[in-house]
This record gives C-alpha cells, sequence and structure tokens, in this order.
C-alpha cells in the first residue's frame, strides 16, 4: 500500500503473475475513480513515430501528463488495459513501465488488435486510477 488507500495483492492458492501486474487492485468506497481515455504514441508535435517502441515511450510519456492534470501519480493508477496491433518489444515495455511503477504494479490487460482507432496508432494504453 504505497498511497495508503490502494491494496494490491497476489492470492496465495493461484499462479503468480506471467508479467508485472498485480491480480487484485482494491479501493475503498470513498476513494475517486479516474479513468482515461486510451493514451496513444502522439508527439506534443501531433505526430505518430514509425517505430513501436518511440510509440511506446510517448505513450508513458502521454500518460505521466494526463496523471499530473489531475495532481495524480503512478501510485494511483489501479489497472492498466493495454491495446496493440503488433508485437510488443517487453523489453521496452518493461522498461517504461517500471520507470513508471517501480515495484508498485497495477492489475492490467493486454490484447493483441488488427486496428485501433487510426492506421498510424500501434499501442493504446488505459489507465484507471483513484484517490481520497
Amino acid at each position: 500500500m504505497r498511497n495508503g488507500i490502494i491494496t494490491r495483492k497476489n492470492p496465495a492458492n493461484m499462479p503468480g503473475p506471467v508479467g508485472n501486474y498485480t491480480h487484485i487492485t482494491k479501493i475503498p468506497r470513498n476513494a475517486e475513480l479516474f479513468v482515461t481515455s486510451g493514451q496513444i504514441g502522439i508527439n506534443q508535435d501531433g505526430q505518430f513515430p514509425e517505430s513501436m517502441n518511440e510509440q511506446i515511450s510517448n505513450t508513458f510519456q502521454n500518460i505521466n501528463k494526463v496523471l499530473e492534470s489531475e495532481e495524480l501519480t503512478a501510485a494511483n493508477i489501479i489497472k492498466v488495459n493495454i491495446w496493440a496491433t503488433e508485437e510488443i518489444d517487453w523489453e521496452h515495455m518493461d522498461f517504461e513501465w517500471e520507470k513508471l511503477f517501480h515495484t508498485e504494479y497495477p492489475a492490467m490487460t493486454i490484447g493483441y488488435l488488427s486496428a485501433l482507432g487510426l492506421p498510424e496508432i500501434k499501442v493504446e494504453l488505459e489507465v484507471w486510477a483513484a484517490k481520497p
């Protein structure tokens, strides 16, 4: 429990996570809930890099900006949904993931799709967060 309201655990009666996530993330009833739209790898100039890894890096930068706009940090994130149109370089994704989360991993879902909202988008992350 990093910020006093969010608890994360992996039940002992089931297999552990196969990646950097937690099986259960719990918030109290009185917490304020924030749900972002899917954040994408667009840069500040409105351009999409061609490389998946550059889009991943930009996506995490955009997530940080959204969090900061509401005075939230990674400690407030309770759930991340990841959607990608091509295979993810997990070494790069883990590098960006751990820069944001350190060792306080939220619940997570990932899916591969044939396309996202625009042909240029290769990855999209939706973030759920909570604070008192």
